[in-house]
């Protein structure tokens, strides 16, 4: 793997970031030009290049800084401490509304097309995205199974079932034929239906934790 190469940050960094950040998201890396980033960012091409010293680095930087946004609002919805009938309905619903997000999307189809020119980047995608979004969810589960609300023999195979569950036909609607093919009521009934079958399957009140959760 090539050695990373330096980057600068400075007065305008946050500037340049916000504005490669739209550039990428909309064009890809191949489509994006330096020319393009500068002029959203409202710099030059000099002051462009005093922070990243390539489009490549500059590309890594946006994409690690957008997975640590999804990372810290992952975090903040999994610490809430509740009862899981209140949480679950609303952790099922953050999950769906990103997938099926604009921002969401994007990223997804970023990470996807430029795999094979940035090889790390799938990895670092889904170990940063996915797979942390994953280890949370099994602490919260954990967590509930202690303290007597749900029953859960397999703690990681529940979590991937939550997160298939809460974008069951949505996920696959919004990228293929855009976020407005998924209207509300949709979403609604897919989200309801991902608690309840969660629930029927893994909780410890039964029917009282459903109905909880309507």
């Amino acid at each position: 793997m090539p050695k990373a190469l330096p980057v600068t940050r400075g007065r305008k960094f946050l500037q340049v970031l916000e504005g490669a950040r739209t550039i990428f998201l909309r064009d890809g890396f191949e489509g994006a030009s330096v020319d393009d980033i500068a002029r959203e960012a409202g710099v030059s091409k000099a002051t462009l290049y005093s922070y990243f010293p390539d489009k490549r680095v500059m590309f890594m930087e946006v994409f690690r800084n957008e997975l640590s946004r999804e990372a810290a609002d992952a975090s903040a919805l999994i610490e809430v401490e509740l009862p899981v009938g209140q949480v679950l309905p609303f952790i099922v619903l953050i999950i769906s509304a990103h997938m099926i997000s604009e921002f969401g999307l994007r990223i997804f189809r970023v990470s996807v097309g430029e795999a094979e020119r940035f090889p790390s980047l799938a990895q670092e995608y889904y170990e940063s995205g996915p797979a942390l979004l994953r280890q949370q969810l099994i602490g919260y589960l954990e967590r509930c199974v202690q303290r007597g609300e749900l029953r859960i023999p397999d703690l990681e195979l529940a979590a991937d079932q939550l997160i298939e569950l809460a974008g069951v036909t949505i996920h696959d609607r919004a990228l293929f034929l855009g976020p407005q093919s998924v209207d509300k009521e949709l979403l609604r009934k897919v989200n309801r239906s991902a608690v309840a079958m969660f629930l029927a399957c893994y909780g410890d009140g039964g029917n009282a934790l459903v109905a909880a959760a309507e």
